[in-house]
This record gives structure tokens, sequence and C-alpha cells, in this order.
């Protein structure tokens, strides 16, 4: 299956460094407030999911969420989690490391798009 979300080898390094100092944590890819469309990572919990989110899938361990409506422009896009120096403007906790994470995307082939990873919803 074709994941939906992959990270590079400097986020998975940083996002190592923060599970080391925070525990469990996840992603929320931004509607567009804060910090544009950079996704926020938070520790695990601290963001408050609802049925408008949909889990694209886990990077390193870390659950990757975005809202319905954002899902609905990005379905057929594959992201990839980097980092860039410098200090972003949102509430992710990778902010005071002097990196933020940001997304870069492709469009997926129509093969890649005949075998998917699946989505989920939050389970009621």
């Amino acid at each position: 299956m074709v994941k939906r979300v992959l990270v590079s080898p400097e986020a998975s390094t940083l996002i190592a460094e923060l599970k080391t100092r925070f525990g469990e944590l996840m992603f929320h890819q931004s509607g567009g407030c804060c910090d544009g469309s950079s996704p926020m990572c938070f520790e695990k919990g601290d963001f408050k999911l609802g049925g408008a989110d949909v889990k694209l899938g886990e990077i390193d361990g870390c659950e990757f969420w975005m809202s319905k409506d954002q899902f609905e422009y990005w379905q057929h896009t594959q992201l990839t989690v980097t980092i860039v120096k410098g200090r972003g403007s949102s509430f992710s906790i990778e902010i005071p490391t002097g990196y933020r994470f940001m997304i870069q995307s492709r469009m997926f082939t129509d093969d890649e798009l005949a075998d998917l990873e699946p989505v989920s919803f939050i389970e009621d």
C-alpha cells in the first residue's frame, strides 16, 4: 500500500528528540491559521480531535491528522513532513528548537491512487 504521509530523515531525527522529551506525539495538518499550512506537532492528546478529522496515517509512530474539509483538497496528494530552520508562529512543540515542520507534497500517480493506504476517523 502507498502511504499518504512520509517523513524526511531530518524530520525523523527531530521527532525522535521531541519524543524523548515529551513522550508520545501526534500531528495535525493546519488548515491555514497561524503558520499557514505547516503541520503542527503536539503531545498526544493535547490537540482535541473530533468527527471533522481524518487520520491519514502515521510517521515514526505518531498519528497524522487533518480536517475532512482540507482532506477533500489534499486526498490526491502524498505529503512528506520535513523541517526547515527558523521559528514558526504556531503552537507546535518544535518551535523552541529553532526548526519547524513543513510539508512537501506531490500528486499521486494513477497506479498509486489505486493502492492507497486507507484513512480512518475518530472511533465513536
